[in-house]
């Protein structure tokens, strides 16, 4: 009996013909300015946390209830879990959701006669208060534990990243700040998590040989990689993209599938550019007269999106028609079953290459969906379940999973790589920002300087010493390189990147000569006050 069934589980296990990987990065620079009553930038965060994070939970949330056997995998970085955990962005968030929530009730009394727009102000209001419940009432202002739950279930598999989201292979001159974003990450994911990461999303996507010796020291099993670096790995992989590669030090690598990528993140081939999905730059937030949107503006008065928006794409013009959600939802079906069905087609065709079951891992930025993309978590529910019902090519699988199952990789060193313009770290490193390295350079080396002469301080000094290294991890964040490239928010990413390298330039002289103030102190640390654990001992040599 018991041989019987063993062949009739081989027999269901062997109709599958490939893996298929989703990874979500969930990522947002730490913003958080207590010196201000309320800040335009922490609405980054707000709206994220509104129409991605909230949103992506709830779908997970529903698949467990309905006992949906789905497999997801996701990073939250050490910066975004931070601000998940804050009591002061926890309060903020909470007051900017009941005044969304007023301008939601206002506009379904505004719009009652206006039938083409009254029943999309109901819905925002139904949907705020779904939101509301699910961050207060449900899971009392923390939804990290929420997201704990699930990865204990075994259903989501979720990732670390660099501290700060620091682009490692530009910060590989002083090796021990590489070490300092990567266990300062680990650890804060145990302290949130109950237990180490086993993976990692390298920020930005971005390697460079000998970065995985680091992983290997802080106890990382695997990370993800742009499709060419493991295309141009040595030597030559014998399965591309398709099977992860171990790295002589041992940490596997895998590959991101480009089929899989260009059907969402294309601008030509995408979907979330179909026009009957909601149109993003359409907001309320402009459209209206100035005098009704008043109240929910911030204090300097100037317009922002409210997320409230009764627009679809329509076309490439300036015309557009109303909002249809439903007319919506079905395209998101389409659309889910069509990206089920050329994954199916393309995992049977490298089988049969192959000779064995492919992986397609098929990364996105979090905030993709949801917030760009409206109907994107809701595509995201109809994939996986999609996936679990009606196909049995494919199995969705987490990367420990796929190690435990295939322990025999290929050794071979993936080549520097990122993902972005070009991608060789481009993005991080050109004209618009090239000038904030030998600053950063120096900021490590004396991080470092600090942490061997004074390593068995305690008191003032250590907590002096502390604050110089949080504001060393914050003043390297990735980010504000990006925005400095991009062209948004410039003088926002100019002054941060300024502010933490100038604060921790006193913390140092003042360190040395032994004259630390302490009410300077205290106040960056109020502030600047990301892993509160954190030890400084990390930069030691």
């Amino acid at each position: 009996m018991y041989n019987a069934f063993q062949t009739y589980c081989r027999e269901v296990y062997y109709m599958y013909k490939g893996y298929f990987c989703l990874m979500l990065h969930a990522h947002l620079p730490y913003v958080r300015h207590p010196e201000y009553r309320d800040f335009l930038e922490e609405d980054w965060f707000f709206e994220a946390m509104t129409e991605t994070y909230i949103p992506l939970l709830q779908v997970f949330e529903g698949l467990v209830a309905e006992r949906i056997d789905f497999r997801m995998t996701m990073s939250l970085t050490p910066s975004l879990l931070s601000m998940m955990t804050d009591p002061l962005l926890q309060e903020r968030y909470l007051r900017y959701l009941y005044k969304r929530i007023e301008l939601a009730e206002r506009e379904v009394e505004r719009t009652r006669w206006l039938p083409e727009f009254h029943s999309l102000a109901q819905m925002y209001f139904f949907r705020l208060h779904k939101v509301r419940d699910c961050f207060e009432d449900r899971n009392g202002c923390n939804i990290v534990p929420a997201f704990k739950g699930l990865q204990n279930l075994g259903v989501l598999e979720i990732t670390t990243c660099g501290a700060t989201h620091g682009f490692l292979p530009l910060m590989d001159l002083n090796r021990r700040a590489v070490t300092a974003q990567v266990r300062t990450a680990c650890e804060h994911y145990e302290k949130l998590l109950g237990r180490r990461p086993r993976g990692i999303w390298l920020p930005e996507c971005g390697f460079a040989p000998g970065l995985d010796t680091v992983l290997r020291e802080e106890g990382i099993r695997y990370f993800f990689t742009e499709t060419h670096g493991i295309l141009h790995a040595s030597p030559r992989p014998k399965f591309g993209v398709f099977a992860p590669i171990v790295t002589p030090s041992g940490v596997a690598a895998f590959g991101r599938d480009m089929e899989s990528s260009k059907q969402v993140w294309s601008a030509e081939e995408g979907y979330p550019g179909d026009y009957d999905y909601r149109e993003f730059y359409r907001d309320i937030g402009f459209d209206l007269e100035y005098d009704y949107i008043r109240p929910y503006l911030h204090e300097d008065g100037v317009r922002i999106n409210t997320g409230i928006k009764y627009y679809r794409i329509t076309g490439p013009g300036t015309e557009k028609l109303p909002y249809d959600p439903h007319r919506a939802m079905e395209k998101a079906a389409e659309h889910a079953a069509n990206f089920m069905f050329n994954r199916e087609k393309q995992a049977e065709f490298l089988y049969e290459k192959m000779g064995r079951m492919p992986v397609l891992v098929a990364p996105y930025d979090a905030e993709l969906f949801g917030h760009w993309w409206y109907e994107g978590p809701e595509w995201i529910n109809l994939l996986l379940r999609k996936i679990v019902h009606d196909q049995k090519t494919l199995r969705l699988i987490t990367p420990p999973e796929y190690l435990n199952e295939n322990p025999t990789l290929q050794v071979s060193m993936p080549s520097m790589s990122s993902w972005g313009h070009k991608g060789y770290a481009e993005v991080w490193l050109e004209g618009s920002n090239d000038w904030i390295y030998r600053h950063l350079h120096k900021a490590a080396e004396r991080m470092t300087e600090l942490a061997d002469r004074f390593g068995h301080q305690n008191g003032l000094t250590r907590r002096a010493l502390n604050q110089a290294a949080r504001e060393l991890l914050l003043a390297q964040s990735s980010d504000w390189a990006f925005i400095m490239k991009t062209g948004t928010m410039v003088e926002y990413a100019v002054k941060r990147t300024r502010d933490h390298l100038l604060r921790f330039t006193r913390l140092y002289e003042e360190i040395h000569e032994n004259r630390i103030d302490e009410g300077f102190l205290t106040m960056i640390e109020e502030r600047d006050n990301i892993f509160p654990d954190i030890n400084f001992e990390v930069y030691k040599s």
